[in-house]
């Protein structure tokens, strides 16, 4: 069986200090960063995931209602959509961006991108890298690449529990992958709102577990 790790959404505007901040945020970035200092020769691949915003319609507002709504975040090309520096990425293979055009919370609707390149000069006339630019015509989705990679189950962490990695983890199972969750490294927005996500992923046979049971 080949595992992938995925990181969701570990991300500036998601951790304290962000215009959309999860509580501990910042503390799961760090805890990530240990656990693959410790663990990531134990899967075949690690990938993230970030949102990515462009013009993503009624995601946004002015007056969000918290659910399907939200203050603007993760601005594509902006320090907000950035990695948070707590997480260090040198085992990180792919990074997948979400969200363009849409809400995007799953790290399935994720494309290949290379964020790093925005800002850059690209080609003989030196042209700017634009945030759109991040993400190639014909790039491949997370599943597509999963798939390249002969990856059969998933392991998830990240942020946050009841939203995005929530979303990730039911697709995950939709694309029938055998998943499990880290639950010390995800952090929720709503404490009610985690404990039905947990028993969405108990009825969806998503294994969740403690870091001393990794």
């Amino acid at each position: 069986m080949s595992e992938a790790l995925i990181i969701v959404d570990v991300q500036n505007d998601f951790c304290e200090g962000g215009s959309l901040a999860v509580a501990g945020g910042a503390q799961v970035a760090a805890d990530i960063s240990e656990f693959l200092e410790e663990n990531s020769a134990d899967f075949d691949a690690v990938v993230t995931t970030q949102d990515w915003h462009i013009d993503p319609g009624t995601h946004f507002s002015e007056d969000p209602d918290f659910r399907v709504s939200w203050p603007v975040h993760c601005v594509a090309g902006t320090t907000g959509a950035e990695l948070h520096e707590n997480l260090d990425t040198e085992h990180v293979d792919a990074r997948f961006l979400k969200g363009l055009y849409s809400s995007g919370y799953s790290g399935f609707e994720g494309l290949w991108g290379d964020p790093e390149k925005v800002g850059t000069l690209a080609g003989e006339k030196g042209i700017k890298v634009e945030a759109p630019d991040a993400v190639e015509e014909h790039a491949e989705d997370l599943h597509a690449w999963l798939q390249d990679q002969e990856i059969d189950s998933v392991t998830i962490v990240g942020l946050a529990t009841d939203h995005c990695v929530r979303a990730t983890v039911l697709d995950a199972v939709e694309n029938d992958y055998s998943v499990r969750v880290i639950r010390e490294l995800t952090a929720g927005v709503d404490v009610d709102a985690v404990k039905e996500t947990y028993g969405e992923f108990a009825a969806a046979d998503v294994e969740v577990i403690s870091l001393d049971e990794f």
